[in-house]
């Protein structure tokens, strides 16, 4: 008889929630392999392999649509699983650099001695991002954003991450202080948005739109738009909703 394990086994030991599998569920990524009586859902090895699979590439930072074309796409699972395991590897190299780094600045810094610049920014480096970028959705487009950001000064570069931290405060403000998502406040966060996406992009309704699926989908993201500690759930909702209502006005 092939093992299974159910869904709140499965949650247990992913550290996830059984709702989060529920979603992926009815979002087509993970099949129950059978349902019991009384609806508890059950998983098998191969369901496992593809559970482990998802959670690899939603660790690289896809959101969920990204996910399940990569899976649809794939007909190899070992090769598919090497190419992800060489990405992890390079994340873990990335990690592994940036330790070393602060390790380095804080012992430094303690003995007062000179920083040098290349020890300090070891690690902290976006073309990271170069593979997976490049797999995902071309060459062409990894390029034309490398060229963006490297043509950017440092004090452009902070900037620009000012004004995404500027906005996901706001958004979070507007949903404590009870705002509608249609209403003015919340339009006018929502307008901050997308020209600020529009710096690197032409942010269309469907884009717009499905961007804001993606905070909801993938609480990688979504977790930008809620206070710290906090279930990012709702938060996403919120601006998922916001955005929607501005997409649909104005796009």
């Amino acid at each position: 008889m092939t093992a299974e394990w159910s869904i709140q086994e499965v949650a247990r030991l992913t550290g996830t929630t059984s709702r989060t599998l529920r979603h992926y569920g009815d979002k087509g990524l993970l099949t129950p392999t059978s349902t019991g009586g009384n609806g508890q859902r059950y998983y098998d090895q191969q369901a496992l392999v593809r559970l482990q699979q998802i959670l690899l590439l939603r660790g690289l930072g896809l959101g969920l649509s990204a996910i399940a074309e990569t899976l649809d796409g794939q007909h190899d699972t070992v090769t598919a699983l090497n190419r992800h395991l060489r990405l992890l590897r390079r994340e873990q190299e990335r990690l592994s650099r940036q330790v070393a780094s602060i390790r380095t600045t804080i012992r430094k810094l303690e003995g007062g001695e000179p920083l040098m610049a290349e020890e300090v920014l070891d690690g902290f480096d976006h073309t990271r991002y170069e593979e997976e970028v490049s797999q995902r959705w071309g060459r062409e487009a990894y390029e034309k954003g490398d060229r963006w950001w490297r043509s950017l000064s440092a004090e452009e570069k902070a900037g620009f991450r000012q004004q995404g931290l500027d906005i996901a405060r706001d958004f979070v403000a507007a949903r404590e202080n009870g705002e509608m998502a249609d209403g003015v406040v919340a339009q006018d966060v929502a307008r901050r948005h997308v020209e600020w996406l529009g710096i690197t992009t032409e942010p269309s309704r469907d884009y717009v739109i499905g961007l804001g699926e993606m905070y909801v989908a993938d609480p990688r993201f979504g977790e930008n738009y809620a206070p710290e500690g906090m279930d990012p759930t709702p938060y996403a909702e919120y601006v998922r909703d916001v955005l929607k209502v501005y997409a649909e006005r104005n796009l």
